[in-house]
Order: C-alpha cells, then structure tokens, then sequence
C-alpha cells in the first residue's frame, strides 16, 4: 500500500494521558516520532505526566512546559476544565488552542473543551481520530473505521483499533527494526553483552536467557521457584529483569534488595537486574533472548517483532474481560501450532495471568521451544507483510482532511 505523500506542511495532535504503566504514553511515542521521522509530519505530544514520560526518554526535561525531542514537539498537558476566560485568553495569546490537520485522543483520553471548540471553528475540521487499545477481538474489524457525530459541534470522530488483520488499524513497526533485528541476531551465538547495557555483567552464552517485563503478580515468585529447581549447569538459566514493580517478588525471592546491576543466583539460575531504559534499547534486549515475558501493549508488539517465544502478561482489567482479550490473540496465533506445542502456550499463558504456575507448566513449555520459535519467526514474517499503523493511519486521515 503505497504512502501518501502530504500536499502541504502537516500539523497533527496527540493527546495521551498517563495511566499506570507507560502503555499508553509508550504506544504514543513511538507513534509520534515515527509520524515525524517517516512522514515529515510537524507532531505535538500533549502528555499530562511527565514525570513517568521521563522513564522512556531520558533527554526530556520534566521542567519545561514545552521542548522539542526526535523532531516532536512535546507539550506538557494540564488536564484541567477550564473556564471560559481561561479559554478565551489561550484562544486568542497562543497557539495551543490551534488545534492541527488531524487531533488523535489516545486510547479514549478526553480532550481538552477548548480545544474542542477551536477544532470546531476551524475553516476545515481537523480528522479526529480515537486510537484505541490494541486487540485481536473479531468484532474491532466491524468498528475500525466508524465514525461518530459529535452532539453540539460540526465535528466528527472516527474510531481506529490497531490489530493484526489486514482490514484492520495494524501495529507500530518503524522502517529499520527488522534489518536491526536481523543484524543483531544474525550471528547465531547470544552475545556475552547486550547493546546498550554497558554497566550490565557479562552474561552466560549457554543455556537458556529469558527477558521478564511483567506486573506484579505471584507466578514472578512460583515461576523463579520452579527455574532455581529445575535449572542445571548443563542447562542454564539466566533471567534478565528491567527495574520496575514486579522486581520487588525478585527481591523477596533472593531475601536482598535490588538495583539495576546487581547479579542473583540460587543453582543454576542467574538473575540480572538491568536499569529502565529508552524504547529502542529495550527492543536490543528482546531481539537477543530465547523468551521473552512481556506485559501490556508496547512491549508485547515489540516481542512479536523480535520474533521469539513470549508470554504475555495482559494488563488486568475488571470482570476477567482481559481474558476475552487473551484467547483472541491465542486463538489467531495458535492455529499453525502443533497441537502439543499449542497447548503447551496456551497452559502457560493462563497460569502466568491467573497467578498459578507448576513446574509441569513450564516444562511443557520449554519442551516446545524448538517449535515455538520456528513458529514466532513465521508469525513476525508475516506480520510484516501488512502495513503499519502509522502508515495505515496517514493514509486513513488524508483521504478525510
């Protein structure tokens, strides 16, 4: 599907709000540099945290109202009502209530009414875009796309769900992560040292290394029980573990505090903790373990593309509906499976998400990691074939602009 190129210089928005767990502001900053590197696209990034936006771009500095990083123009989002003086006075002393050719509300955040009301008086209403939460679920294909009226303003809105078939919004996937990938596992021996790691202890080139990214939840405990027994110095184990929230079950488990750095081993299983890192060095540590434990949606997209066995931790939600979630994808990722190898993923997915774990679970997965990481690098290839977000989501708005 060829790019449009655009007609004239282009100003989108994209407003994100700050959850819990940097998916969000994750998903929307990737998104907005890779609209302003490959698209020539002029991109405002409203974030309302950026304290926690700081974790994933360690060059932005949290003090300034308004910066430019990556060729994005990063503007700190208050996120209040405010009332009709206050609205008045940006309206008519600054630009931030010029809203751009495209506003996108990330993941349903509620825009700013001002800015709704400047969208509105625009002489060409900008294509409002509602960027939903990723999902394998049948019915988003009947919805990408839908527009829906706004009830006071000549505004519409469409709805637009990034997923994995091809009538659908696609995934995040910048031009050169696959040919980096390719370059750094194409030497076929895991390297002792991982890009970007510099302060990382050499790590064992035999044996089994396994990337964990997850939340907090009691399989972290059950699951590093099980390897600390099963773990051999024929076969290793070595866990690699970014800082965050779930690093505390890792502690408890080794009686120790721990920082990024440190070195744990109980037999033959070995634990490095590694610091919290920008994007792109994260996706250097997926692309060179044999698993990876992934959690949310930027890291579980960035697994697929670094094409190995993984398990996702999918980000609980109320009334069990992530599970909905959860076999949607297993249901459109297993089919070309074994039946054994099949299963095998699907038992351990369940008991890492559910909280329980047993040592017959993991060995059924480890049995089938042959197969499973023929199987992720078929499923990456052809994902590729697809057309990305970004892509997908330019084409969708010019053609409305």
């Amino acid at each position: 599907m060829p790019t449009l190129a655009p007609s004239r210089a282009e100003r989108w928005d994209i407003f994100c709000t700050v959850i819990d767990n940097y998916g969000d502001i994750g998903v929307s900053w990737r998104l907005a540099r890779q609209l302003a590197s490959e698209h020539g696209i002029a991109v405002r990034l409203w974030v309302d945290d950026l304290r926690s936006f700081g974790a994933l771009c360690p060059t932005l500095d949290t003090s300034r109202e308004r910066q430019q990083i990556a060729g994005v123009d990063i503007r700190r989002w208050h996120n209040v009502t405010l009332d009709e003086e206050e609205s008045a006075t940006l309206t008519e002393d600054s630009d931030d209530a010029l809203p751009g050719e495209v506003v996108i509300e990330a993941f349903g955040c509620t825009l700013p009414e001002y800015f709704v009301a400047a969208m509105a008086e625009r002489a060409h209403p900008p294509c409002w875009i509602n960027l939903e939460y990723l999902s394998a679920e049948p019915w988003t294909l009947g919805c990408h796309g839908l527009a829906s009226p706004h009830p006071r303003w000549p505004l519409t809105k469409y709805f637009f769900f990034p997923g994995f078939d091809p009538n659908g919004g696609g995934l995040l996937r910048e031009r050169e992560v696959l040919a980096q990938r390719d370059a750094r596992t194409g030497q076929g021996q895991k390297p002792a040292h991982i890009e970007h790691y510099p302060n990382l202890a050499p790590l064992p080139e035999r044996g089994l290394r396994i990337s964990l990214f997850a939340y907090e939840t009691p399989a972290i405990t059950a699951l590093l029980t099980i390897w600390a027994e099963l773990a051999t110095p024929a076969a290793p184990i070595c866990c690699l573990i970014p800082a965050s929230r779930a690093l505390q079950a890792v502690a408890t488990f080794f009686g120790q505090s721990l920082q990024p750095g440190d070195v744990c081993r109980r037999g033959a299983l070995e634990i490095h903790v590694l610091p919290f890192v920008e994007q792109a060095h994260y996706d250097a540590l997926l692309q060179t373990c044999d698993v990876n434990i992934v959690r949310g949606e930027d890291s579980f997209v960035r697994a697929q593309w670094a094409a190995k066995p993984l398990l996702w931790h999918i980000y609980p939600q109320d009334e069990d509906a992530h599970c909905v979630k959860l076999d949607a994808f297993l249901d459109i990722y297993c089919p070309a499976l074994p039946a054994a190898a099949s299963a095998a993923l699907r038992r351990f997915w369940h008991g890492w998400n559910a909280g329980e774990l047993d040592a017959d679970t993991w060995c059924a997965f480890a049995d089938a990691l042959p197969t499973l990481t023929k199987h992720a690098a078929v499923w990456s290839a052809r994902l590729a074939e697809q057309e990305d977000l970004a892509s997908r989501l330019v084409l969708f708005c010019r053609a409305r602009v």
